[in-house]
């Protein structure tokens, strides 16, 4: 391309987006790329400040900025994914289900630290819906080197993004505690859990009702992982008090214990364990009034198959103080980013 006058660019081809602001009323493009400058679209493209134009000039070592776009698009794009036409040299990704989405940061990292060049996406493990932006990308100037576009492909081996479909379908609830066993109060933790698992398509198929016996607690988790259950919740019996022993029921299932505790308010006395790929999860009391809590921030991954670790829950820290809103924005707040 080269840079002429607008003056002289009658007849001449545009090899970008010509964008046009009015605060309030309008930010599209004002003509599109390919377009034919004509002698009455001079006034116009003055009065958007374009003293000067872009126009086509072959050269084939360089790649328009909507050919760019396409290919940081095929760096990111994955199943279950759309995407739409290129507006002034941006394009952007979009759901097409109700899943866990995940970005590859390091690869992210790479792109965007390569120069000249961005992708910009939401947060990693946040649950999306159909519709829901993913991402956007382009490069920054019109016009980028092929051979920097080709490098760059060549340092990414799979898609940046993936969305993973909520799988797990079948879950027990182990409820714990004397009091709610006893009949002495109403059980109003399990409604709870349900509504949460519900949000996700995931039904509670077993229950039981357990004194505050770490014995009975396991054999009820055995039962009901002999009953093909797809993920195992315990509630409550989760602290350090003499007759809580629901981790301990959780160790003696022989289940991988990932951690005991998360660096997460509401929700430090959390516990996850595997028992082979089947999650078993310690839930303490906070889950059962606290609008938001560490529950929230894995349930989506575990309902979508996506092993959580050791070293992701410690990373939980910076953004695991839930500020506790009045009116509550989660996902779209900080919490557990």
């Amino acid at each position: 391309m080269k840079l002429i006058k607008t003056q002289d660019a009658v007849g001449h081809i545009l090899c970008h987006d010509i964008t046009q602001i009015i605060k309030g009323v309008t930010k599209d493009a004002l003509f599109r790329k390919g377009h034919i400058v004509t002698e009455e679209d001079i006034p116009l493209l003055l009065s958007v400040g374009k003293e000067h134009l872009y126009v086509w000039e072959n050269d084939e070592s360089m790649m328009h900025e909507n050919d760019a776009a396409m290919v940081l698009l095929d760096m990111c794009k994955n199943e279950y994914m759309s995407y739409g036409e290129i507006k002034e040299g941006k394009i952007e990704l979009k759901s097409e289900i109700h899943g866990l989405f995940k970005v590859d940061r390091k690869a992210l990292f790479t792109v965007n630290s390569f120069g000249q060049m961005m992708i910009a996406t939401r947060h990693s493990n946040t649950v999306v819906n159909p519709g829901d932006k993913l991402a956007g990308m382009r490069i920054i100037p019109l016009v980028i080197e092929k051979e920097k576009m080709k490098k760059v492909s060549s340092l990414i081996s799979s898609p940046i993004l993936e969305i993973k479909p909520f799988v797990l379908k079948k879950a027990a609830v182990i409820t714990t505690g004397s009091e709610v066993y006893k009949g002495r109060i109403q059980d109003t933790f399990t409604p709870v859990i349900q509504d949460k698992l519900a949000e996700f398509g995931c039904e509670m198929v077993y229950h039981a009702i357990c004194d505050d016996d770490d014995k009975m607690v396991t054999e009820k988790i055995n039962e009901a992982l002999k009953q093909g259950v797809d993920i195992v919740l315990c509630t409550g019996g989760m602290s350090v008090d003499p007759d809580d022993r629901t981790p301990l029921a959780i160790k003696n299932t022989g289940a991988n214990i990932i951690s005991y505790g998360s660096p997460v308010l509401p929700g430090a006395m959390f516990l996850l364990a595997y028992k082979g790929e089947v999650p078993i999860v310690g839930l303490p009391g906070c889950v059962m009034y606290a609008k938001r809590t560490v529950f929230d921030l894995i349930l989506c991954r575990l309902l979508a198959k996506d092993a959580v670790t050791y070293e992701e829950l410690c990373d939980l820290g910076e953004g695991g103080l839930c500020l506790g809103c009045d009116i509550c924005t989660y996902p779209n707040c900080g919490f557990g980013k």
